[in-house]
């Protein structure tokens, strides 16, 4: 008998073998979906709506603009609610070549200063209603501040000498342009698509750095674990400048379903939007979760509503009461560094017989692995797993195509944070013999509130810098609807004296109002280790109520 010989597959370069292989981006996404369901509804925002041939459309017209204005690699900065141009900007800026930073809204004057001029942004768009947080703030490499007005809200004062041009006038340069479509590909899928800005131990924000490759893969698991479809009406309760959305910018529109934009997030407009507009899908931080489960419209539902949330361990109470509703909460887990969720807490069939208290507290755990990620591991500081025994504490460790290229600007940081082949997240849990892995304490000391991450070290920072301040110490206490807040200890210089309001009016000039403790209080003393180091375990043990 003749023996049967291997294959041999003989060596092709992928960069000439075009019939094999392209180069992944999300920008495909609105591609097809414009190609395919053209005159289906894309967004829908007040009496505001476009098909998915107009949302490419407008995508189009705006990139040829940009392409015009910037050179491959530029930043270009949007500082907007969840409104139809940030949609838009996810797909025109890549697709003009820029590199898209959505910044968070709620950031104060000092903190959009500093990540404009450390990301050097050469365009700004800002929605008139954040034009002016912008007073002060000098970025020497901007060359436009475009507004983009919003007729659905009153018309706010807008500082003079900040805006440089207006939206629709910019969109309307596109006539002067070559009409010629520009093309929805890219020429590396490893080069950066946006610039996420995130707190990290130092105290500055880090830019997280994610390429088409890996948008393009997270926002497959994205459609996949929030089962969308082509039917699916997905609210925007989660901010769009928080990891990109989780990538859901690019997940609903591959799926081709509709995305339901909301200005802010209140109660009333939430459960407008599920009794009137079909909402099947949304996202958010548990606080997103009690302010639907305790508002006053909240009701049992016919039809079915997918939560999907992330940002702090969510209640288990505020589970049960949303299951009691017939709302499916599905638990996630990841940080800015790897696109948003990273693991899922899969729901397993035996988990019907348990009660609903006992189903709840599975359901709170951080999960699995998704399909586009890779297993997450616990270790010790070794790089040793941990037991599976859910009581041995080691440090959360993931890697795979949804791990960050790296901190823009910052090697050092990279590197650390990639020490032995793993991303390093900071965040200590242990590991169930299930093989689910469940987050106890977080080792960098980020307060996680209303899903935004608090660094303590800036908000110790900024009480610091007031003159009868000698020593802080800010933890995370634990907060009913935001699932953590921060608290500050402070100790005064000797013969000064100021009060709590006095230092949270003088924080406030600095950070955004959500990092602003609310708790400030004055102990004698610090407690400390033999080398002077503060225990803040202490201060945060302090806060737990005992029997």
């Amino acid at each position: 008998m003749t023996p049967v010989l291997p294959m041999t597959i003989p060596e092709v370069s992928v960069s000439t073998a075009t019939a094999n292989h392209s180069q992944l981006t999300p920008l495909r996404f609105l591609e097809r979906s414009a190609a395919v369901f053209p005159d289906r509804t894309a967004i829908v925002y007040g009496d505001r709506t476009y098909s998915y041939a107009e949302f490419a459309d407008e995508v189009q017209r705006l990139a040829r603009v940009l392409r015009s204005r910037i050179t491959p690699g530029d930043r270009v900065a949007y500082l907007t609610p969840n409104v139809p141009e940030m949609l838009i900007a996810h797909f025109a800026v890549p697709l003009a070549g820029g590199v898209l930073i959505a910044l968070n809204s709620r950031l104060a004057g000092p903190e959009l200063d500093y990540i404009l001029n450390h990301a050097e942004a050469s365009l700004l768009f800002v929605d008139s209603e954040f034009v002016g947080s912008l007073t002060g703030v000098d970025v020497p490499s901007l060359t436009e501040v475009v507004e983009i007005p919003d007729p659905s809200v009153p018309a706010p004062d807008v500082p003079a000498g900040v805006v440089t041009a207006q939206y629709r006038d910019l969109l309307a340069s596109a006539d002067a342009l070559d009409p010629s479509p520009l093309s929805w590909t890219v020429d590396d899928e490893n080069s950066v698509i946006t610039l996420n800005y995130t707190s990290g131990t130092t105290g500055k924000p880090k830019g997280v750095m994610y390429s088409h490759r890996g948008a393009y893969l997270n926002s497959f698991g994205e459609t996949f674990h929030n089962g969308f479809t082509g039917q699916s009406r997905y609210l925007w309760t989660l901010p769009m400048f928080h990891c990109n959305g989780w990538c859901t910018p690019w997940a609903v529109t591959a799926a081709g379903g509709t995305h339901i934009c909301l200005r802010a997030v209140r109660a009333d407009a939430i459960w407008d939007a599920i009794d009137n507009l079909g909402v099947t899908n949304l996202c958010g931080a548990p606080a997103v979760c009690s302010t639907i489960a305790n508002a006053e419209q909240a009701h049992p539902l016919d039809r079915p509503l997918h939560i999907t949330t992330a940002g702090a361990p969510p209640s288990p109470t505020v589970i049960a009461q949303l299951e009691s509703m017939g709302i499916t909460v599905v638990h996630v887990y990841g940080l800015t560094e790897v696109y948003g969720p990273y693991t899922i807490c899969e729901y397993q069939d035996s988990w019907d017989a348990k009660s609903g208290d006992e189903r709840a507290a599975l359901l709170s755990r951080q999960g699995v692995g998704m399909v586009q990620a890779e297993t997450a591991r616990i270790v010790d500081e070794n790089m040793n797993d941990v037991p599976a025994d859910a009581e041995a504490m080691g440090e959360i460790v993931l890697r795979g195509n949804n791990v960050m290229l790296g901190y823009y600007k910052d090697p050092k940081a990279t590197e650390e944070a990639f020490a032995g082949g793993w991303f390093h997240t900071g965040d200590l849990g242990v590991m169930h013999p299930d093989g689910y892995i469940q987050l106890k304490d977080r080792a960098k000391d980020i307060i996680i509130s209303g899903g935004e991450n608090i660094s303590t070290v800036e908000v110790e920072q900024a009480i610091m810098a007031h003159p009868a301040v000698i020593d802080v110490a800010v933890v995370g206490v634990p907060d009913e609807k935001w699932g953590e807040r921060p608290k500050a200890f402070v100790i005064l210089k000797e013969g000064r004296s100021v009060t709590a309001d006095d230092l949270i009016a003088h924080t406030r000039t600095l950070l955004a109002g959500y990092k602003v403790p609310r708790d400030i209080v004055f102990p004698l003393e610090l407690p400390r280790t033999s080398t002077g180091k503060i225990l803040k375990f202490e201060l945060r043990a302090a806060e737990i109520p005992t029997s």
